[in-house]
């Protein structure tokens, strides 16, 4: 009997005879719990150090921008989990069922996210404009006194029923409701899924597909518009004046391109223990570094369409969005975002030797990681006035916080989301797929 091996790249290696499922098929406690108090002990020191640039010129406000950069991410984490769960109950494959534990687990820390959010509506009025003068003369008098340019007012007028304090909270509520709800059934339906006495049977099968089916398909459709609702109103409202037909649709793919490189880190992580050194074949790692491979592109031609749109048009409304993000220092960030956001992934995941590599492929996954939240401080920062001479630590101490704060929020997150993932077995075993993972390798 073969209890799985490790796979480093190598052509041609085959596994003789079929695998016997383990026994067990809960999550490797020790090793979780260990690398839980890493992340425990990194966020820990990077809180500390976080504040203490309280205390420097422009910290607090740093501070605050930094913090709703990590809680990007971890929402893109939870949310974009949600909607990649979703994915693969409606398009099905084996693919998903070695993912489907974490991608339930990250659903579950919806709750936390849920939570990081209070901050950012409590200090609203420091990151918005449209928080900080929420009527028509309180934006007049901001006019007056040079804190709103003409277009600014114009603009914030005429998206108060949108972009106002009350309505902000009565979003964010919904959003948060919605997604909480959708998480919880297929949460529930999974476990009893397992615990059907049916398990097994082809009308188990059927009958969970389609339960399954059915809530997912139209999910997937309210979370793209709940999304596209949330994207605006927590980063592209921060430049009132800038509008965007696909910013919702690029928040949904670059969640994909997260939530993939998570999922994928955590399952060959997870693979040097039991269960899934039996279950994680070449095949999956295989089919799942593709997977991320398209991500990256869909990522890359989205970003692309839209600024080629923009620079066509040549609209005087429209570019000084982007001139604000490429002009001075910003130019070097622009550049670090595409290389590293794009370019990297892209040029590795044509590897077909790479995505095989266990190794490779874990350092990979880190480093798109990394990018996601690079990207995310090229979309954050540069909407605030005093943007143009933050990249230069001389008397302007405070932009390290957006190296602290996100590694102390995506720290606490990440050790919450081991917790959850170690609440469950790792495998459905009521999922025709799993038969097929204990199949001998027929990679090549």
């Amino acid at each position: 009997m073969s209890h799985g091996h490790e796979h480093h790249g190598g052509a041609g290696h085959h596994d003789h005879g079929p695998r016997v499922l383990p026994a067990s098929l809960a999550a490797p406690e020790e090793a979780i719990k260990a690398w839980r108090m890493r992340l425990l002990v990194v966020g820990g020191v990077a809180t500390v150090v976080s504040l203490a640039f309280l205390l420097v010129a422009g910290g607090p406000g740093h501070i605050l921008r930094a913090y709703l950069m990590g809680f990007m991410v971890t929402f893109g984490f939870a949310g974009g989990g949600l909607a990649m769960l979703m994915l693969q109950y409606v398009s099905g494959g084996k693919w998903g069922l070695l993912l489907r534990r974490p991608l339930e687990a990250m659903t579950r820390t919806l709750k936390l996210v849920a939570l990081m959010v209070i901050p950012v509506l409590f200090f609203m009025k420091h990151l918005y404009q449209w928080a900080a003068f929420p009527n028509a003369q309180a934006t007049l008098e901001a006019y007056k006194d040079g804190l709103m340019t003409q277009e600014q007012m114009l603009t914030a007028n005429a998206k108060h029923a949108m972009l106002s304090p009350t309505s902000a909270i009565v979003q964010t509520v919904i959003v948060f409701g919605i997604l909480l709800t959708m998480a919880f059934f297929l949460n529930r339906w999974s476990l009893q899924r397992d615990a059907d006495p049916n398990a097994g049977s082809q009308a188990s099968f059927d009958y969970w597909r389609i339960k399954f089916e059915n809530l997912s398909g139209i999910g997937i459709f309210i979370y793209v518009v709940l999304l596209t609702d949330a994207a605006i109103l927590w980063i592209k409202s921060l430049d009132v004046t800038w509008y965007s037909s696909i910013y919702g649709l690029q928040f949904l793919v670059g969640q994909g391109y997260q939530v993939l490189a998570l999922g994928i880190l955590t399952v060959i992580l997870l693979s040097r223990f039991q269960p899934l050194k039996t279950l994680l074949r070449v095949t999956e790692q295989h089919d799942l570094g593709k997977f991320a491979f398209a991500f990256v592109m869909l990522n890359i031609y989205l970003c692309f369409a839209e600024f080629l749109i923009i620079w066509s048009g040549n609209v005087p409304d429209e570019i000084p969005w982007y001139l604000a993000r490429i002009q001075g220092g910003w130019w070097v960030i622009c550049s670090l975002d595409f290389i590293s956001h794009w370019l990297i992934p892209f040029t590795l995941l044509l590897s077909r030797d790479l995505k095989r590599n266990k190794q490779k492929m874990i350092l990979l996954t880190c480093w798109m990681i990394f990018a996601r939240c690079l990207d995310m401080f090229w979309l954050i920062e540069p909407n605030f006035r005093d943007a143009a001479g933050n990249l230069h630590l001389s008397g302007n101490l405070g932009i390290l916080a957006y190296i602290t704060v996100p590694v102390a929020v995506l720290s606490i997150w990440g050790a919450y989301y081991l917790t959850e993932l170690m609440k469950r077995p790792l495998m459905n075993v009521n999922d025709p797929h799993l038969e097929e993972m204990l199949e001998p390798e027929h990679a090549h």
